[in-house]
């Protein structure tokens, strides 16, 4: 199995940044995980500006006498805010897809089908993508952008599969404006794609309304790729399968830092599972 190694190490650098996408060394840390990381909606956003302003007066022959004007511009702004929500659905939205290691991997058996059987230990950690959805005017079409060079931007991405899923499946007429600013390697085996595209099935749901429930979302990740299934859980799970049976585990304390080392090559999951023979003890 291809992926990138991991060791411990006593420093954490929460950076993420990055110049060279090929050349990957990266502290980073296990992940506390809530379900796509955090998100940023257009609903419910409370703003906040200076407490309040004050004008004041007096006069000087009243003496102490003043007069007192206090205006508080958050309730106002607020207030207009609350009262767009009720009338307007979600039209925008940020999520951040985190990335996995395989703690550990070990291959059962190879599939009448040509996957191959795996037993391991999923875990995300605190590298990911941000992906930005809006709503398209379009009825036939999504639109993706990125960073990432060499990433394709048709059907074969797995974000734009996930939305064709998800219509497929609930029936919504959505389509949507997505850019994916990519942090996560390609060609690591630490399934940035496969988040993408969990993260796009749970952002389609969002805006229409959560026609499906979670767990039917995480059923149908799996048509999606075998590692789909597991960024539906709480963060840690034990995988079985092609990796689409997901059992939740306890995480790895979030404070352990480690270090991700990316070579130069890439090595394609499926590739790298074709090439695999493994041997069978009777």
């Amino acid at each position: 199995m291809a992926t990138a190694q991991f060791l411990c190490n006593s420093s954490y650098q929460p950076s993420f940044k990055r110049k060279n996408p090929r050349n990957f060394s990266q502290n980073s840390s296990f992940s506390s995980f809530s379900r796509h990381g955090y998100c940023n909606f257009n609903r419910n956003l409370r703003f906040h500006t200076a407490p309040f302003v004050r004008a004041m007066a007096s006069d000087s022959k009243l003496g102490t006498k003043q007069i007192e004007i206090v205006y508080d511009p958050d309730e106002r702004i607020n207030r207009l805010a609350d009262e767009v929500d009720n009338t307007s659905g979600l039209s925008r939205l940020t999520l951040f897809s985190p990335c996995k290691i395989n703690v550990f991997l070990r291959i059962t058996s190879k599939r009448e089908d040509g996957f191959h059987d795996l037993a391991s230990l999923f875990h995300v950690i605190s590298l990911g993508d941000k992906i930005k959805f809006s709503l398209s005017p379009s009825k036939d079409k999504d639109s993706l952008s990125t960073n990432a060079p060499g990433v394709p931007l048709d059907e074969r991405n797995l974000i734009i599969k996930a939305l064709n899923l998800y219509r497929k499946r609930t029936g919504s007429n959505q389509f949507f404006w997505i850019h994916l600013d990519k942090s996560v390697p390609t060609g690591a085996g630490l399934g940035g794609g496969s988040s993408n595209a969990a993260t796009a099935l749970w952002a389609a749901n969002q805006f229409s309304g959560g026609l499906a429930s979670e767990k039917e979302l995480q059923e149908w990740s799996g048509e999606i790729g075998s590692d789909v299934p597991f960024f539906f859980s709480h963060g840690a799970a034990y995988c079985t399968g092609r990796g689409e049976v997901v059992k939740d585990v306890v995480p790895i304390p979030k404070e352990i830092p480690m270090v991700l080392i990316k070579p130069q090559q890439a090595c394609p999951t499926g590739e790298v599972y074709k090439a695999l023979q493994p041997k069978l003890s009777n």
